[in-house]
């Protein structure tokens, strides 16, 4: 039943259609208690009749208000007046991607922000145990000043309509009976292969619509067509999607992010879409694959006389190598990005006295210790976020990045353990029990750990029995550990002498681990990369 203006449902008063879709139409409408303007989706009678289905939709919307993520538009809640069952949301101004779309394929700089908001949103409604599953372009809005709000998250779990008939890939959303294992649910050109074939959807399902959406975006066409949603379903089924059309000037990393996300088996796709929000980010920062050099800064001092310089000097070691690669493989001219990184609100270091920020091997991201907990930030993004699951390990010390950047290893003061986590956050995994760290560095496959006084440890980067690799004597202190690319040398701080000269008759000295043999590099210097 369409509403004509000026109808009321409750308190609302609606003003004008905005569409309609598979569970029913959408309007503007006015809060006349709260004076301010919203969306009403009325659920259509077939809906509405089924009382079974009603309450499993009200216990779902009641998980989905309490979603609160600026990416994702709010769900207020679920009403019923008059007969009327209707859904409360949040009004978003400006176009559709379905909208935008319409006029052709976006440039790279444009897709790529709006797909890392949608990743973010994905992000946050998985973390939350919500799963999209009906992931499309007319499902994301993006306002006029470019932010992105995505909609109707979950709500495609609940719903169970009769079959449609619909004959082009932008058929309304599909529900049919299929097997004894589920539904098809989705429409059928963005819906992954296990949905298509009616079995649960899980948040692997929203990473292949993810890569479709993206695909699309990046070039005009969807990855899988057909002339009716019944050869859709076979094209997504069967057919590879064609990523040679991917326009030739692109970051070759987009090329493996849209083939993981478009796996046919699950197991083989992205597992996490906060993994994929990092590829994106990472992506983003070099769109058509040419590298952004962080800048290289001045000396360092003694350890006594620094507490935040150990900051830019962690920046500086990495920005040098990252700088080294891509200065041996890739002969053109490059140019420097300099910035200011200002913490968050209300943010400050924690013990700022020992390493507490270090960046990637490939220069995109930095990791920071404030308030008792590690904080990532992407060099192309507005500000940083914390990562969630270090907040409960203590102080967390001298943070550094795996070789491939997507895992972060931490000392933890809680327990006195070194820890592994990924950027995006979950479970701290315990790899060996340590004192406080003087310095810690992960090459190759394997962790060194200064242990001052102890020498240096080396422990295997999945965890085990750490392993003194380097001695010193009673009155020295070991500091800083790197192993150079031969694997088999190791650079480090040796400082000696009493307590109160120690640091001021620092070297930075070289050991072979296969003979023994040290060699000072520089007399009176410290905190080599």
């Amino acid at each position: 039943m369409v509403l004509s203006a000026g109808t009321r449902l409750g308190p609302y008063e609606i003003i004008a259609p905005l569409g309609a879709g598979g569970m029913g139409e959408v309007y503007r409408a006015r809060d006349t208690k709260l004076g301010r303007a919203v969306a009403i989706k009325v659920i259509l009678e077939q809906f509405a009749a089924d009382e079974e289905r009603v309450g499993r939709f009200e216990r779902e919307a009641k998980m989905l208000a309490a979603l609160n993520h600026p990416r994702i538009a709010s769900l207020f809640g679920m009403e019923h007046v008059d007969g009327q069952h209707f859904l409360v949301m949040e009004l978003i101004e400006g176009e559709t991607l379905e909208d935008r779309l319409r006029r052709g394929p976006m440039p790279i700089e444009e897709a790529l922000p709006i797909a890392l908001q949608i990743a973010e949103a994905l992000e946050a409604a998985h973390e939350k145990g919500v799963v999209h599953r009906d992931l499309k372009p007319a499902n994301v809005k993006i306002t006029p000043d470019g932010q992105v709000k995505v909609l109707d998250f979950g709500l495609a779990k609940v719903m169970e309509n009769d079959s449609t008939a619909g004959v082009t890939a932008n058929s309304p959303t599909l529900s049919m009976m299929a097997t004894q294992a589920g539904l098809i649910l989705g429409t059928a050109a963005y819906m992954s292969p296990e949905q298509a074939k009616g079995f649960p959807a899980d948040h692997r399902s929203d990473i292949f619509s993810f890569g479709t959406l993206l695909f699309e975006m990046v070039t005009g066409r969807q990855p899988f067509r057909g002339d009716t949603a019944p050869d859709v379903l076979a094209s997504v089924l069967v057919r590879e999607p064609d990523l040679e059309s991917l326009p030739p000037n692109l970051n070759p990393r987009l090329h493996d992010l849209l083939r993981r996300c478009l796996e046919k088996t699950p197991k083989r796709r992205w597992q996490a879409i906060g993994d994929v929000r990092a590829e994106v980010e990472t992506i983003t920062a070099n769109p058509h694959g040419e590298p952004a050099i962080v800048p290289v800064s001045a000396a360092t001092r003694p350890l006594w006389r620094r507490a935040i310089p150990v900051v830019a000097t962690a920046i500086v070691a990495s920005a040098v190598t990252a700088l080294g690669v891509w200065t041996a493989s890739r002969p053109t001219p490059q140019t420097t990005a300099r910035f200011t990184m200002a913490l968050g609100t209300e943010q400050e270091f924690t013990n700022a006295g020992r390493q507490v920020v270090a960046i990637s091997p490939d220069g995109t991201q930095i990791v920071y210790v404030a308030n008792q907990r590690l904080y990532l930030r992407h060099i192309s993004a507005l500000e940083a976020r914390p990562i969630p699951g270090t907040e409960a390990n203590g102080a967390p010390l001298n943070p550094v990045f795996s070789p491939d950047g997507h895992v972060i290893v931490f000392w933890s003061s809680a327990d006195q353990t070194l820890k592994r986590i990924a950027v995006t956050g979950g479970t701290a995994v315990t790899l060996c029990a340590a004192t406080r760290p003087y310095g810690v560095s992960w090459d190759h496959d394997v962790i060194l750990v200064g242990q001052g006084s102890k020498g240096i440890l080396r422990v295997p980067e999945n965890g085990g029995t750490p392993e003194l690799i380097i001695s010193v004597k009673a009155d020295e202190q070991a500091y800083g550990p790197e192993l150079l690319p031969d694997g088999q040398t190791v650079i480090f701080t040796l400082a000696t002498g009493t307590a109160a000269e120690k640091w001021d008759k620092a070297k930075i000295v070289a050991q072979s681990l296969k003979t023994g043999e040290r060699r000072v590099i520089i007399d009176g210097g410290s905190d080599a990369r």
